[in-house]
């Protein structure tokens, strides 16, 4: 595949008609090889009628979406953008986002911004690359305003990164807050509990293609691939054509697939890690923690797609604790998630704000329960169990239950236990 440079920032001309769909002037369509050619005029034709299930087969398929002017197009139709949804939801139409009340992440989206744009574009001038920055503080900026329940988290900034430098800072607006809300919410959530849980399906991958691997890797928790899993991979590739490609690829395919794909390159990188002890665990992490190089981005993608269909989600073990909030059951048909509305998001959020929230207090129950755990008389206890259960599921605050004052404690202090 051709190299290809981050563009400048112009905004491309949208429309619903592939014969209306030209990239722009400046396009170096005809510098692409023939193959290259016919797949261009297959995703415009796509684009025009709205055919997801062409684009994503074209988005997965060799070359991807091929250049940048194709990608401006292509990837809203994948995000499920249109006119009505333009705008970022959330009550605010009309109101100009800078003022909005501050977003209680701002500070922190101030720290990473001022280190983006490290591998890519390069050649800029100091004051192109200061352009850039306030360009994306700006988007993040606007996104988490306008949508104030989401939490920020590092490396979000490398995602938005990528979006600014393919569809120009107005175009990804929209574009992120629904990556934001609707493909990648797990990350954005209180807890990095629906984060962590994405991982917890690695070991049961690896078991299923390779359990020679799988048991090579026991005694390392698969937290090597949180930055990778986390940021899209946006963080770990340098290249600008490798993470332009891969996006292409993560933004037409289901939520999992990113899981899938950190898989497939532990599973790449078997012979070198069956030379490493599995006694040591830190050593095996740290190979795990860096992608290999040079890695080649067509390849994997292949490899992952058929990976993906040997060994699906519902096969593993650890997808039925899958929350059924998380992105990876709600994002795992495009189709389904591009019609999902912001609200839609928003909704899902909440619900699954409120199940982690449930799922703390249970665990606050049964290490305090353990902490006191000498008999209280098994009928009293089994009561008590049940009514701290009920009362959790209704409300939130949990240090009414487990205070250094809270019922728990004063219950069980009258217990003399």
């Amino acid at each position: 595949m051709s190299q290809q440079s981050p563009p400048n920032n112009t905004e491309a001309p949208r429309s619903n008609s592939s014969s209306s769909l030209p990239l722009r002037a400046n396009s170096k369509i005809f510098q692409f090889s023939e193959a290259q050619e016919v797949k261009v005029k297959l995703i415009l034709k796509a684009c025009g009628g709205k055919d997801l299930r062409s684009l994503v087969k074209l988005a997965t398929s060799k070359y991807g979406l091929v250049q940048d002017d194709v990608r401006k197009i292509a990837w809203p139709i994948l995000l499920g953008i249109d006119n009505k949804d333009a705008t970022v939801d959330g009550g605010n139409e009309g109101l100009d986002w800078r003022f909005l009340p501050r977003h209680h992440d701002e500070d922190q989206v101030r720290l990473d911004v001022a280190r983006s744009f490290i591998y890519y574009p390069s050649h800029q001038t100091a004051q192109e690359l200061e352009r850039r920055k306030t360009e994306l503080s700006d988007v993040i900026t606007q996104v988490l305003r306008e949508q104030p329940f989401l939490n920020y988290f590092q490396g979000y900034h490398d995602i938005c990164q990528v979006f600014l430098l393919v569809l120009g800072p107005q175009n990804s607006v929209p574009a992120v807050a629904r990556l934001s809300v609707l493909r990648i919410r797990d990350f954005m959530l209180p807890s990095l509990a629906p984060a962590l849980a994405h991982l917890r399906l690695l070991p049961s991958i690896l078991n299923s293609e390779s359990p020679e691997l799988c048991a090579h890797l026991s005694k390392t928790q698969p937290f090597f691939a949180l930055a990778a899993t986390l940021t899209l991979y946006a963080h770990d590739i340098q290249e600008y054509s490798d993470i332009a490609r891969l996006f292409d690829v993560l933004l037409a395919r289901e939520a999992v697939f990113s899981v899938y794909l950190f898989a497939n390159i532990v599973i790449l990188q078997k012979d070198a890690l069956f030379e490493i002890p599995p006694d040591e665990p830190e050593m095996l992490h740290s190979v795990l923690c860096k992608l290999p190089q040079p890695l080649d981005i067509e390849k994997l993608i292949q490899e992952t797609v058929e990976l993906y269909y040997r060994h699906p989600p519902s096969s593993l073990g650890p997808w039925k604790q899958i929350s059924t909030y998380s992105v990876l059951k709600t994002a795992s048909n495009i189709e389904e998630v591009s019609s999902q509305t912001l609200d839609d998001g928003k909704s899902l959020y909440n619900k699954q704000a409120t199940q982690l929230r449930r799922i703390e207090l249970r665990r606050n129950i049964a290490a305090v329960i353990w902490k006191y755990r000498r008999p209280v008389g098994a009928a009293g206890l089994a009561a008590f169990v049940v009514f701290i259960s009920w009362y959790t599921g209704r409300h939130r605050s949990s240090w009414w239950v487990f205070g250094k004052n809270g019922l728990m404690a004063s219950t069980f202090r009258r217990l003399k236990i």
